[in-house]
């Protein structure tokens, strides 16, 4: 990184405060006022760098998650660094067609007249993201501000340490840090960032934390995208098979961080006659993939500090909960691991139930009727995800009329993330708005609106002094019906060859 360039990465090591937030965006808005980050060529230059910044610092990726979360390489390196490459090569292959005006249909009322939708930058944006995927959940959506033609300002996550002074020095040494800064630190950190003005905030993380920034946001009227969590089931049929159904829970609630992620199975579904066969095909895998002492597998990523170790421990320690570990339940503080848990028939109003579990503890909860199961799901907040594994055409498609979550998988979890053409986001309070793909952009865009005029036709029916005879033609033009449509055609000609 250049003389000139170092002294525009921000970090903790001077004091990051209002006054300096407030400083930071002045010159951001100098740079987005200039016009340079609305040019194509500017974003897909910046698109290119984070890619090659990728491509060439895989091996530092990946020994960054390691310290800060102990997180498989495999995972790392598929559900961070290949996610994000997919990001930017669907955003360089797209953006042509993504910042093209859409041409829309006009009506009557408004001929002779043409229309299209506009897709501008919104300004300059913020970015607070999460440490959990630290990598993929803070360049992800600075991809979309990209794409739209934004200035950002990302503010990684200090629970996620080593990560957060990589994307530091790496968006220093190869992005346009006129246009994209990174500031590091915690609380204080984003608050001052907070009291600012932006033009759009997109913040990862929890319902409570949300509540701050957007309330902060509010002060501002400045929009909002809240991806957040909760409690997201996973409701299990007995016409399934059930070897496949059982790996691929286990591949998202314990492959995927370990249970520390916002679309991780947090609790089943199933009746109380199939529940002794799930738990059994449970255990024989989970052994499978992570052998008989799981707290020494290489395999699991561990608890991110001791506060969520502690929390989670709270949750076992329920009086409620504590008699109900069929499998697991071992705990090794010094190296904030424990493992794969199974809880069955943990009651409804269990400590457990009350939250996101955000760990390696499954509930498994029993119902006679599994249709019992969507009374459950609606009986508390509308989830970021939710699962069914059926085999049953009619079930499945009642569970997804019925069942109010951010996104459905049916036999399978977690693989939505994947798929860049649908929207990633949550509902109610498990989110506000969403991206990934082209909603990504839209995400960071305005869709303006654009209507052309020329001066022929100018109808007088539309100017004062109003008569009973303009009265009757403005109904016929809005009227409906095949009259109505006859009449608006005879009404178009009339307006401009014989003003009333």
């Amino acid at each position: 990184m250049s003389s000139q360039d170092s002294d525009k990465t921000t970090s903790t090591e001077s004091a990051f405060d209002a006054p300096a937030a407030s400083r930071l965006v002045m010159e951001l808005r100098g740079a987005f006022a200039s016009g340079k980050t609305r040019s194509y060529d500017w974003r897909v230059t910046q698109l290119k760098a984070l890619e090659k910044l990728v491509a060439d610092h895989e091996p530092e990726i990946i020994d960054a998650l390691r310290k800060d979360l102990a997180k498989p390489p495999l995972e790392t390196v598929a559900y961070e660094i290949a996610m994000l490459k997919n990001s930017s090569k669907v955003a360089l292959k797209e953006l042509k067609h993504w910042i093209y005006p859409e041409k829309v249909k006009t009506s009557l009322a408004t001929f002779p007249s043409s229309a299209e939708i506009v897709s501008e930058p919104l300004g300059v944006v913020l970015v607070i993201s999460a440490w959990n995927y630290p990598f993929l959940l803070s360049l992800d959506p600075v991809i979309g501000a990209i794409a739209a033609g934004n200035a950002v300002v990302l503010k990684p996550s200090e629970i996620a340490p080593a990560t957060s002074s990589l994307m530091a020095k790496l968006l220093g040494d190869y992005m346009d840090n006129s246009c994209i800064r990174v500031v590091e630190g915690a609380v204080d950190e984003t608050s001052a960032l907070l009291e600012q003005k932006w033009d759009k905030i997109f913040y990862t993380g929890n319902g409570r934390v949300a509540r701050v920034v957007m309330a902060a946001a509010a002060k501002h009227l400045t929009p909002v995208v809240l991806e957040l969590g909760g409690k997201s089931p996973v409701v299990v049929d007995s016409n399934i098979n059930l070897k496949v159904a059982t790996r691929r829970i286990i591949a998202g609630k314990w492959g995927c961080n370990n249970g520390q992620a916002c679309i991780s199975p947090d609790y089943v579904i199933t009746t109380k006659e199939y529940a002794p066969k799930l738990v059994d095909a449970l255990k024989t895998e989970l052994e499978k993939f992570y052998g008989k002492n799981p707290l020494e597998s290489e395999d699991l990523s561990r608890i991110v500090n001791s506060n969520h170790f502690n929390r989670l421990k709270k949750l076992l320690d329920d009086d409620k909960v504590s008699g109900k570990i069929v499998h697991g339940g071992k705990k090794d503080e010094s190296k904030l691991k424990i493992s794969p848990t199974l809880l069955l028939d943990v009651p409804r109003d269990s400590l457990i139930m009350s939250e996101e579990i955000f760990g390696p503890l499954l509930p498994i909860l029993t119902v006679d009727k599994l249709e019992e199961s969507f009374v459950v799901i609606n009986s508390g907040p509308k989830p970021l995800a939710a699962y069914i594994f059926t085999n049953n055409k009619k079930f499945k498609e009642l569970f997804v009329r019925n069942i109010s979550a951010g996104g459905v998988v049916v036999n399978d979890t977690t693989l939505h993330l994947a798929v860049h053409t649908l929207p990633f986001g949550g509902v109610g309070e498990s989110g506000v708005g969403a991206y990934h793909g082209k909603f990504s952009f839209d995400a960071f865009s305005h869709k303006k609106a654009v209507l052309y005029r020329s001066f022929i036709g100018d109808a007088s029916v539309r100017y004062p002094p109003y008569t009973s005879t303009k009265q009757r033609l403005l109904k016929a033009l809005i009227g409906g019906g095949i009259l109505g449509f006859l009449l608006r055609r005879f009404v178009v000609i009339m307006f401009y060859q014989f003003p009333c």
